[in-house]
């Protein structure tokens, strides 16, 4: 978990708290609260999950394209590259066959690519 992860969940959560304890006086109920700020503690421990996981995605994209950038076979701008939850989709337009192959092997070379789904076609074919 990166540094920027942990903040915002500290964050997050120092809200819920203080939120869920402004309820308290209101409720009347100390088992109430309990379980409000279970509740509570539950979604944001989802959202920082969600978030967490989006910046994975996002980190995993940035580093395909930048391998794509300096390799001297590919064009990045031909080469479109989306992530969700690990798996990585390449689109796009190329000169060649072997610039498909070699842009899902930069891809699949990501340790935290869970697969490749290659939309590429090569210029000119079809």
């Amino acid at each position: 978990m990166s540094l920027s992860r942990s903040a915002m969940m500290v964050v997050v959560f120092s809200l819920c708290v203080a939120l869920t304890c402004a309820g308290c006086d209101q409720q009347g109920s100390a088992e109430k609260a309990g379980r409000k700020m279970d509740e509570a503690g539950k979604a944001v421990g989802e959202k920082v999950e969600k978030a967490g996981e989006y910046l994975d995605d996002a980190a995993i994209t940035a580093k395909i394209k930048g391998d794509i950038l300096n390799d001297p076979l590919l064009k990045v701008l031909q080469i479109n590259v989306t992530t969700t939850n690990g798996i990585v989709t390449l689109s796009g337009v190329v000169d060649s066959k072997q610039s498909i192959d070699r842009a899902v092997e930069i891809a699949r070379g990501v340790k935290e690519v869970k697969s490749v789904e290659n939309g590429l076609v090569v210029k000119g074919a079809g």
